[in-house]
């Protein structure tokens, strides 16, 4: 039986394109990873809010 242990150091990186900060490869987005931009669902509302327009409620006042 062979031991698969995988390190950080190891694993394939990416930057976030909303903060800009490296995250690594999950197991999660193993099926998509090439389709992977951000490092977190608040990195994601974050990103989509500014390709959006900005803030949604700026006329409200």
């Amino acid at each position: 039986m062979t031991d698969k242990r995988y390190t950080k150091s190891t694993l394939p990186e990416k930057s976030c394109l909303a903060c800009g900060r490296p995250f690594a490869w999950r197991k999660k987005w193993a099926r998509d990873w090439e389709s992977v931009k951000t490092c977190s669902n608040r990195c994601k509302g974050n990103l989509r809010r500014c390709a959006s327009g900005g803030d949604e409620n700026k006329d409200r006042f």
